[in-house]
């Protein structure tokens, strides 16, 4: 995880990405407003008076309108769901407007400038956590909650977004997500071919080597685990390399998903036994898990599922989920998992 974060930061430290997220995912009238020319990155790097360090993830300002107002962004790479996420980023801005007065940027009598604090998850669980810390203060009558803080964060959840919505965008930033929920070497390289014509000029060789590095070193041996994937140069070097292999990943890489989904199928049912303390509880533990894993599967392979599918899946029996989820490996529609 450290090196997924590590990866993230890396490639969201070029402009090129700030926009496309700005533009693709912030869909607000005053991201129109933004002159992006004057993007600039800004250190992330705070000490709070009893001297703890705090390192944020990314910062960047930018001129908004003709005002000159600056919009700050603070991106924070989530992969868990954090209940206390609002309390967090909270913590994170006042901590930049105490670096901005402290270092004298702010002129005496100015206003403090906007900030948008924006949550990256990559997680698979739904985000449960609210979204604005006043939420989680308990409320008080007789007029305290007037003193309530009242600050919201953006979460921008990219498991929830549909492959073919990503693929619509001539984005990096869907480009980036549409890798993360890649299901096989052939999805990768259909969004290896866009990667490599957006980011062809000799200015961004810096963030094609961020993705070459991703791919190399964090995404593929996440998905073929075991297997030696060898220092790669360039995108086109990874692209090469898929071609060589795509037959034998796309198998191991389909079998590691169904494997590790049947594992936590067996491991809920087993646990709503023990808690049941009766056979019926391990029964209905075990399909409950199956349908579980099932919905997931059919999920990152096609996007979204229509409400029919739910449904069916949660009333089949054992034997048919294991045959589902058995077609499912090769099928290339939801017509031919449930054929």
């Amino acid at each position: 995880m450290a090196d997924h974060d590590h990866s993230y930061k890396q490639i969201f430290s070029h402009p090129e990405m700030v926009k496309d997220l700005l533009q693709g995912f912030v869909r607000e009238e005053w991201v129109t407003q933004l002159d992006f020319s004057t993007l600039e990155k800004v250190s992330g790097s705070f000490v709070t008076d009893d001297l703890r360090d705090r390192e944020d993830d990314i910062i960047w300002r930018i001129r908004w309108a003709k005002e000159w107002i600056y919009i700050y962004a603070l991106i924070e790479f989530q992969s868990s769901v954090d209940q206390f996420m609002a309390v967090r980023m909270t913590a994170y801005v006042m901590l930049l407007y105490q670096d901005l007065i402290k270092s004298g940027q702010i002129r005496k009598g100015a206003k403090l400038p906007a900030v948008l604090p924006v949550v990256l998850y990559n997680g698979k669980p739904k985000w449960t956590a609210v979204h604005n810390i006043a939420e989680l203060i308990m409320d008080v009558p007789g007029g305290i909650d007037q003193y309530r803080p009242n600050m919201r964060y953006l979460l921008i959840d990219e498991i929830r977004y549909g492959i073919s919505e990503l693929a619509s965008m001539r984005n990096l930033v869907a480009a980036l997500f549409r890798l993360e929920k890649s299901q096989s070497p052939e999805e990768i390289r259909k969004v290896l071919v866009h990667l490599i014509e957006w980011l062809k000029s000799p200015e961004q060789l810096s963030l094609r080597r961020a993705f070459t590095i991703m791919l190399g070193r964090v995404l593929l041996p996440r998905k073929v685990p075991g297997q030696i994937v060898p220092e790669l140069n360039n995108l086109q070097e990874v692209d090469a390399m898929l071609a060589e292999t795509v037959q034998e990943w796309t198998q191991q890489w389909k079998q590691e998903g169904l494997q590790e989904g049947r594992q936590e199928g067996r491991q809920e049912g087993r646990q709503e036994g023990r808690q049941e303390g009766r056979q019926e509880g391990r029964q209905e533990g075990r399909l409950e898990g199956g349908a579980y894993f099932l919905l997931r599967f059919l999920n990152h392979r096609f996007g979204p599922l229509p409400d029919w599918v739910p449904e069916k899946v949660n009333s089949a029996d054992q034997t048919t989920l294991e045959l589902w989820s058995d077609q499912a490996i090769e099928a290339q529609t939801l017509a031919e998992v449930f054929g």
